[in-house]
């Protein structure tokens, strides 16, 4: 039994700044062929995590999960001691919050039932936030971007603002929460959350609400926009550096599985 194969979840934590994304890609350096090389390196074998989603070049995680399947003696019990021993030698954009036994059946992308992402907006130069949040001149109106958000949630098929020549079998997408908020440093922050997202769709989202902001379209034309279901009539992509996986939410994840 000690040898039986089993599926471990891994949390992790990173700056997306110096890296193509989550996925790993052919010649090009991604957070999960950096993890699954140090996961390969302390548990002596080769280890292919499979994440959650996939994040693009230079977007954030407060929170991605990834599975792994490995010999149950590699790991139970050992848990805390293989985090230390994965921090020790991740470079310091990258940090393993904690790795702990799920159900053989559990999926880290198709098990979750909600993601949700954050995306900050500053206004004053400010060297501490470059390259962690989108600087703009002028300050929108949350107002009116809060008004089309809520219009948005009355539409399930976001075809608008997804990223073309994408394979998927939809476009369609259920939208939990979407609001814009001060926060307490003087910045902006869009919160978004949804069951699913398609490959751009966030930063689309903001480029599109920040132009209604700015007064350059109005509120109704966020109908017009989706109903249109073309990508070219929504505003433009947003910087990526702005944008954080913040939250990723499984059924009785941790009421269930999370070690004592």
């Amino acid at each position: 039994m000690g040898n039986a194969i089993q599926r471990y979840f891994i949390e992790l934590i990173f700056n997306g700044t110096g890296y193509h994304g989550w996925q790993i890609q052919t010649n090009a350096i991604t957070v999960q062929s950096v993890v699954d090389d140090a996961l390969s390196m302390i548990l002596r074998q080769e280890i292919r995590t499979l994440g959650c989603g996939r994040t693009d070049t230079g977007v954030h995680a407060k929170q991605l999960y990834a599975h792994f399947d490995c010999p149950q003696a590699n790991v139970e019990r050992q848990s805390a001691t293989i985090v230390k021993s994965l921090n020790a030698v991740l470079p310091n954009d990258i940090a393993v919050k904690r790795i702990f036994q799920v159900p053989n059946d559990f999926h880290a992308r198709f098990s979750a039932i909600s993601r949700s992402y954050e995306y900050y907006i500053h206004f004053e130069k400010d060297p501490f936030l470059d390259g962690l949040s989108w600087q703009l001149r002028d300050k929108p109106d949350i107002i009116e971007m809060n008004k089309a958000a809520k219009i948005m949630m009355e539409y399930q098929d976001f075809s608008c603002f997804s990223k073309t020549h994408t394979q998927v079998l939809t476009n369609n997408c259920e939208i939990y929460n979407a609001e814009w908020k001060w926060i307490n440093d003087g910045r902006l922050v869009f919160n978004i959350s949804a069951n699913r997202f398609l490959r751009n769709m966030v930063r689309a989202i903001v480029g599109t609400l920040i132009e209604i902001g700015n007064g350059r379209n109005a509120v109704e034309s966020i109908r017009s926009i989706i109903e249109s279901k073309d990508r070219s009539v929504a505003g433009t992509s947003v910087p990526a550096c702005g944008l954080y996986l913040s939250e990723v939410v499984y059924p009785d994840l941790k009421m269930k599985y999370e070690p004592k």
